[in-house]
């Protein structure tokens, strides 16, 4: 799973649209922007495996970042923080907190059985990544329905459809890129690829938002 995460933030602007657009961008992926630096750091383990069946990453040890235990301290943690840090009101909290949650659970769907239970218990995932064009349609097909919400709701308040579109164009974009280009075999190639591209995509979503004189429309 890789741009279907952003399916999560997009149906929490949709649904609750007074955070910002790049804080839910932020969110959704906030476990794996950890889970490159702690891969940076050694303290986390991946591996690149290119005769596999869809994705190519063996994923094999991520208890701080991927187990659910994990998952659900970090959708507390950077709620709590983004809450406190825009002053933002609780529901759009509690969406931000979904919106991490739902990183684990979108992996579920599509991971080898490599998300742990507990911190070192079994691992559990479905698997679609074996089956790459199931795989690759339920994520477009998640991406799709949220991006045509957020869009609609954006449509609601005002704003135009080129924000919108730019921006799932963009998502499109950063699906593509690693079929074309097998993905680093080192660690660190591997993390700090992970981490630019993630908060590259909040930079994009800052750009995004629509300028209406208020910070969170």
């Amino acid at each position: 799973m890789f741009v279907g995460h952003y399916a999560g933030a997009l149906a929490a602007k949709a649904i609750e649209p007074r955070a910002p657009l790049w804080s839910y961008v932020l969110a959704c992926q906030a476990m794996d922007i950890a889970w490159g630096g702690l891969l940076i750091a050694g303290v986390e383990k991946a591996s690149v495996d290119h005769s596999l069946p869809g994705s190519a990453l063996i994923l094999s040890h991520m208890p701080y970042t991927h187990s659910l235990p994990a998952a659900a301290l970090w959708s507390v943690a950077v709620a709590t923080a983004l809450v406190l840090l825009l002053k933002l009101p609780r529901r759009a909290g509690l969406f931000i907190g979904l919106a991490v949650l739902s990183h684990w659970l979108l992996d579920f769907l599509v991971h080898r059985p490599d998300l742990p239970l507990i911190w070192s218990g079994p691992k559990v995932g479905l698997g679609l990544w074996n089956h790459a064009v199931l795989e690759q349609a339920v994520e477009m097909g998640l991406l799709g329905m949220a991006g045509a919400a957020w869009a609609w709701r954006r449509g609601q308040q005002g704003h135009g459809w080129a924000g919108a579109v730019g921006f799932l164009g963009f998502l499109l974009v950063l699906q593509v890129v690693p079929m074309l280009k097998p993905l680093a075999g080192d660690p660190v190639g591997l993390g700090g690829s992970a981490v630019a591209t993630y908060l590259a995509t909040c930079l994009v979503a800052v750009f995004v938002e629509p300028r209406t004189g208020k910070a969170r429309v």
